[in-house]
């Protein structure tokens, strides 16, 4: 028999001819087959986008080392919902999204199309892995390669509870300084987001998201912490957002009301 060859998607949400992408490709090539389906532009801050009021368009191109790919005019979750529901041929086993250029630490998986791409397999009851560093061109991207294949071998290998998807956040480092791996939860993120006020040539006001750099709390045990300590963070995340805990301070709340 035939030994099963894993097919592995790989996306982002920096556009199909991101460095990161390209370099998540080419460490994952020796897993399996590695097929390539991103957007054709940038996706960044697009939190989890599925387009249902217009069609969606896939073409051949070529990622930034050449090697072949296909892009599409939708979102990073509109391509990895385009390749499970069959625009592919073969079925496919992991999702592998990034390698994007920042950090999503704490809150910024709501936002980040990294993450939220592989949210979608998780809808889809495929595993799902999210890939961010702090690029350096001093460092490039091959240390935060090298481990996403080691994450993604394991996953393959071992597979994950259903609806479970693993943020993965890489140090900038070398790969001889990468303390290992710690598994982590969501920090705190620090937003210092302001709202800048222009106007046009005709006078009418237009406005801008600005700021300073977000920063986090580097509480122990959080995403934040381990990054900062050299270690690469995998905090898993699961698709039920339900408070558990808020049941007692809702009490007064539920239950059957009277009619007035």
């Amino acid at each position: 028999m035939v030994p099963h060859m894993p097919h592995l998607l790989v996306t982002n949400d920096d556009g199909v001819h991101a460095p990161g992408l390209a370099a998540l490709a080419a460490a994952l090539r020796p897993l399996g087959r590695v097929t390539v389906l991103a957007p054709e532009r940038n996706w960044s801050a697009s939190g989890h986008v599925k387009t249902l009021h217009k069609p969606l368009r896939v073409h051949d191109t070529q990622l930034a080392d050449g090697s072949p790919a296909l892009a599409c005019t939708g979102a990073p979750s509109d391509a990895v919902a385009l390749a499970l529901l069959g625009l592919l041929d073969l079925p496919v086993d992991l999702v592998v999204s990034g390698i994007n250029p920042h950090a999503n630490l704490g809150h910024d998986v709501t936002y980040s199309g990294t993450v939220t791409a592989a949210m979608e397999a998780c809808i889809f009851g495929v595993p799902g892995v999210a890939v961010s560093t702090e690029h350096t061109q001093a460092i490039g991207y091959e240390p935060a390669a090298a481990m996403a294949a080691k994450v993604a071998a394991w996953v393959l290998d071992h597979g994950l509870p259903a609806g479970l998807l693993l943020n993965v956040n890489i140090p900038a480092l070398p790969a001889g300084a990468i303390r290992g791996i710690k598994l982590t939860r969501q920090g705190q993120r620090v937003y210092r987001d302001a709202l800048v006020t222009r106007q046009d040539p005709r006078g009418r006001p237009y406005y801008w998201i600005g700021g300073e750099d977000p920063s986090g709390l580097e509480d122990p045990g959080t995403d934040f912490a381990a990054l900062a300590a050299g270690w690469v963070s995998i905090t898993p995340l699961h698709l039920d957002l339900t408070a558990d805990w808020a049941a007692a301070a809702l009490a007064g709340l539920v239950g059957p009301h009277p009619a007035a």
